[in-house]
């Protein structure tokens, strides 16, 4: 990422120090890469398109309809439909380490197109499939590994300016949608366990969120619960909500830390890890890095800026 924000860098021209914006078209998207370079509070933006949005460098305070207030922090997502406010504090900002992020709009009709396709296909059991992103509804995404993956690499090519590049993103745009999309899924059961609770996997998210500490756990241990077979389990749980059981219970104990440490901050990064259910230390500080982008310790610092 810090490669294609450097040819960024390059071409692009400053016009303000606030959210100053800079436009990549292609056939069914646009990339917007924002910039703001001083402190400020209250900044509005409204698009006409859903949009993800990204961070990338620093921090913001994002108000958003129907959420509470929250810290917008670099390998964090906000899924926003169309014509929806988003309300943003800078409190970091500074010329020597501007606060960057990336706003992709996709063509709803696009949007349409793939979930057509993604409701008749997945694998979701007792549940109304009819899904869309833009609903009406924000949601602030983290630890998601693979649409940050893809998210650098739409960066990348629309920066780079490749012959092939309609062609490329229109791939990349359809495999995003699809992840968006899965990541509807799984906030659906999470959000609504009482409803998933006589399903097999709604029944194990719930016994991992109620064991979420335990160190023990594993997709054997998983797959009994589901009264399935290992591999059978292991297959139904990645196609309905995207990721491994291993990298969903990883990605919960992650959640789990950063609520500890913004609780407690006097807590050592050991006891933090302990505590969310890790055995081992690297190992939570590998997981931690590879989901946040970012160091448990470069985490705490940066909530207490």
């Amino acid at each position: 990422m810090e490669h294609s924000l450097a040819r960024h860098k390059e071409s692009r021209k400053l016009h303000t120090l606030v959210e100053n914006r800079t436009i990549y078209s292609a056939d069914f998207s646009e990339l917007n890469i924002f910039e703001t370079h001083t402190v400020a509070h209250k900044v509005a933006l409204t698009f006409d398109f859903p949009v993800i949005a990204s961070m990338l460098t620093g921090k913001k305070v994002m108000h958003l309809e129907g959420l509470p207030s929250f810290d917008f922090l670099p390998g964090e997502s906000v899924v926003m439909p169309s014509g929806e406010t988003m309300v943003i504090d800078f409190p970091i900002a500074n010329k020597e380490t501007p606060t960057q992020c990336l706003a992709l709009g996709i063509d709803p009709t696009k949007i349409d197109e793939v979930a057509h396709r993604f409701n008749e296909s997945v694998a979701i059991e007792r549940e109304n499939n009819n899904w869309t992103l833009d609903q009406g509804i924000a949601a602030h995404l983290t630890n998601q590994l693979e649409v940050n993956f893809l998210i650098e690499r739409l960066v990348r090519t629309y920066t780079h300016g490749d012959r092939n590049k309609d062609v490329l993103l229109d791939l990349m745009l359809q495999e995003l949608i699809v992840r968006l999309l899965q990541t509807k899924a799984r906030k659906s059961i999470l959000n609504g366990l009482e409803t998933f609770s006589d399903t097999r996997i709604g029944t194990v998210v719930k016994y991992i969120k109620e064991n979420l500490t335990d160190s023990t756990i594993n997709v054997d241990t998983l797959a009994t619960k589901a009264c399935m077979s290992t591999s059978s389990f292991y297959k139904k749980f990645k196609n309905t909500l995207g990721v491994s059981p291993v990298d969903f219970m990883n990605a919960e104990k992650i959640k789990f830390s950063k609520r500890l440490m913004k609780s407690n901050r006097k807590l050592l990064i050991a006891e933090v890890a302990y505590k969310s259910g890790f055995n081992n230390v690297s190992y939570f500080n590998r997981q931690f890095k590879r989901m946040e982008l970012m160091t448990p310790q470069q985490f705490k610092k940066s909530i207490l800026a």
